[in-house]
């Protein structure tokens, strides 16, 4: 299905191929990168769970994301709100407005859901454009402070470490 098209971005269904361009694409840049975790997100969006997306500028895949019609764990497991989850665009295709373009399909399919969505951002400095992001589009953090492997930090603990895994949850009110 296609969701967006100009001169240039093209936003439509994740395809199979798409898969390992991203995971070549990521290891060029120095992520920790494997194939599966798109092949899990083309499972979950064949069996119905959620719309993988990917973003082409010039006809080549050049970022993606995912949009899950509920969240399965995290402050807003059980609220009936989808979550936006694994955003990405290639480093060599950023400031392009790619990821804006994303954002905008994902919340448009959110919206068929629910009046809100959520999303969970890392921590780290690798998070930091996604940060500014997200803030600038109007999302907020939920209040429960930071996550990490699915549950919430301890105040003052130090057995956390700032990896993939410690988020902070935010949402956005989209009607």
């Amino acid at each position: 299905m296609l969701y967006y098209q100009d001169n240039d971005v093209l936003i439509r269904n994740m395809a199979p191929g798409d898969a390992a361009i991203f995971t070549e694409g990521e290891i060029a840049q120095g992520w920790n990168a494997s194939v599966d975790k798109y092949e899990m997100r083309l499972r979950d969006q064949a069996a119905g769970a959620c719309v993988s997306l990917t973003a082409e500028y010039q006809g080549n895949p050049a970022g993606y994301v995912n949009v899950y019609r509920e969240v399965k764990e995290g402050p807003f497991a059980g609220l009936g709100l989808p979550i936006i989850v694994d955003f990405g665009v290639l480093q060599k295709y950023q400031r392009r407005g790619i990821g804006s373009k994303l954002m905008d399909a994902a919340e448009q399919i959110a919206s068929r859901y629910a009046d809100s969505v959520c999303l969970g951002v890392g921590l780290h400095n690798g998070y930091g454009s996604a940060q500014r992001m997200y803030v600038k589009r109007g999302y907020i953090p939920d209040g429960s402070g930071v996550w990490y492997n699915g549950r919430p930090c301890t105040p003052y603990d130090t057995i956390y470490t700032n990896d993939d895994d410690l988020v902070l949850f935010l949402s956005k009110k989209l009607k």
